[in-house]
């Protein structure tokens, strides 16, 4: 069987694919949709449980994807997710299956993902103070996220890695508060710098938290080195957290870009491959999908649109525009 592998024009190759099962999401956080939500995806629009499994099936064998994350909006309300992720691991058993999540349902599934065959999650969590939760998130649900990352813990979906997105004027004093609550539980913590993906496209750059704030904050409570670690294509720069061995990472998206390491594509839930979680074109393979497209068309029209891809995201362009969708509607 041939490979082809997902191969951009600028020397890059993908093995890492992003798989949004849904753009429905149960908090409304500030930086990525309005309180009142929005308008969801029609169900007729959305990939079957079956569309799923076959196109992740295509990467994995006709492709060369090795790792496969499960993104939203949030994956844990779409319902088929435990049955999604054991058809691609019973299919192909080598490839790494992760979550990105808001856990809000983790403490109920953790135990069946990870018999399903999942390996590990990523949970979004901004803070640990119960007053600025609900008001990042317009909902009082963090004693049921701290619930979902320790039921994933003690599934054994580990390391268990929280993400966290730091805004100015509202979470932007409690760093290192997050990062001993994290040390505490042997959660990996990774900071974020917020992108131009919220719905409000109220995004700036001038009120953005850059990395070097950040890591300004943690350095006066904590003793940071750089972990040693090759960085590769991993997103984060990882910081040994007092001499070790934990460590503390910072994805500066933004300031430090990493677009030439990339080896990210990533599939929405309606079927639209996007080379960049910041492009601005997408390449349907629902319509092939369901017109009867064999496995090698697919894969050949897969590798054609990754061609396309972007040197880089362009957020220092003066001609950047956000992208029409999303993060909700994109998958992370």
């Amino acid at each position: 069987m041939q490979v082809l592998p997902l191969a951009d024009d600028h020397g890059r190759v993908a093995t890492d694919l992003r798989v949004s099962l849904t753009d429905k999401c149960n908090l409304r956080c500030t930086y990525c949709m309005p309180a009142e939500g929005l308008d969801w995806m029609p169900t007729d629009q959305q990939l079957s449980d079956d569309e799923v499994v076959r196109l992740v099936g295509v990467a994995a064998r006709h492709l060369g994807v090795r790792e496969v994350r499960f993104t939203g909006g949030e994956p844990l309300v779409r319902r088929g997710i435990v049955d999604i992720v054991g058809r691609v691991k019973a299919a192909d058993p080598t490839l790494e299956l992760s979550i990105t999540t808001n856990a809000l349902g983790l403490s109920r599934t953790a135990g069946a993902l990870a018999e399903a065959g999942l390996d590990r999650v990523n949970v979004s969590l901004d803070t640990v103070r119960r007053d600025t939760f609900a008001e990042i998130t317009r909902r009082d649900r963090l004693d049921d996220v701290v619930a979902g990352l320790a039921a994933a813990q003690e599934a054994g979906l580990g390391p268990v890695k929280v993400n966290a997105v730091l805004m100015r004027g509202v979470n932007d004093d409690q760093a290192p508060e997050l990062l001993r609550w994290c040390l505490d539980r042997g959660y990996q913590l990774r900071f974020i710098e917020q992108m131009p993906l919220d719905a409000q496209h109220g995004w700036s750059r001038d009120g953005m938290v850059t990395a070097d704030e950040i890591f300004g904050w943690l350095a006066a409570e904590f003793d940071l080195a750089p972990a040693g670690e090759p960085r590769g294509s991993a997103p984060a720069e990882l910081f040994a957290v007092d001499g070790g061995p934990a460590t503390v990472g910072v994805i500066a998206s933004v300031t430090r870009p990493f677009c030439g390491d990339c080896d990210r594509v990533r599939l929405t839930a309606d079927g639209q491959v996007r080379t960049c979680l910041f492009a601005r074109h997408e390449s349907d393979l629902r319509t092939a999908l369901r017109a009867g497209a064999t496995d090698e068309e697919i894969a050949r029209r897969w590798a054609a649109a990754m061609r396309t891809k972007a040197p880089g995201h362009g957020i220092d362009d003066p001609s950047f525009l956000q992208p029409a969708r999303p993060m909700s509607a994109i998958g992370g």
